[in-house]
């Protein structure tokens, strides 16, 4: 056998080996791909890759939507929601210490209006008459003719001062009296009932 057969019989079997014929560079290979069951096949244009796959179709958004609507439209026509409370106990901690800022700021409303109305009647003159006329009606009384009682800015501002203080006390402790005698009364009848309800 020469060298020639021996090359060919060798070329040959590994031909029957591998099952195909040896491929020239004119031969087209033409390979085919199968998806396995359940997977999507691939999109068809650039467009559809960046689009999310729809989770529910048109007619449901509409249901979603009617729904909504007939929600909306059936809390309209009850009304706002109401609340009836009871006012059980009032602390009376909170309110002294409330009652007290109140008369606080109380005392400096009458003490600055006070000052504002003097200085006001006190340039239109009134007080100077009012001093004369205390003058007259003493002295014509067979009093001294020095009046030793007269209007003047700081007995006023003194006055109203101390109008304030009195304000104060009795205002903080009536009404802390107050709410110890709620509680008591709400104890035995029950407390006071409230209605609240929503704004239209």
């Amino acid at each position: 056998m020469t060298e020639a057969q021996v090359g060919g019989a060798s070329a040959s079997g590994h031909a029957a080996v591998a099952g195909t014929t040896p491929a020239t560079d004119d031969t087209e290979v033409n390979a085919t791909y199968t998806r396995p069951p359940g997977m999507a096949p691939p999109p068809t244009s650039p467009d559809a890759v960046d689009q999310p796959p729809v989770a529910q179709g048109p007619a449901r958004v509409a249901e979603a939507v009617k729904a909504a609507r007939a929600a909306v439209s059936a809390a309209a026509g009850r009304g706002p929601r109401r609340a009836r409370l009871h006012v059980k106990r009032i602390d009376p901690w909170s309110v002294m210490k409330f009652s007290f800022a109140v008369s606080v700021v109380l005392f400096i409303v009458m003490i600055v209006a006070t000052t504002v109305l003097y200085i006001a009647l006190d340039a239109m003159g009134v007080f100077d008459s009012v001093n004369e006329l205390l003058a007259s009606l003493i002295g014509a009384g067979g009093g001294e003719g020095d009046v030793s009682f007269q209007f003047t800015a700081k007995g006023v501002i003194l006055v109203s001062a101390l109008l304030g203080l009195v304000n104060m006390v009795l205002f903080t402790a009536l009404s802390t009296l107050s709410a110890f005698i709620y509680n008591v009364c709400a104890d035995l009848v029950g407390g006071i009932e409230l209605t609240l309800a929503e704004k239209d």
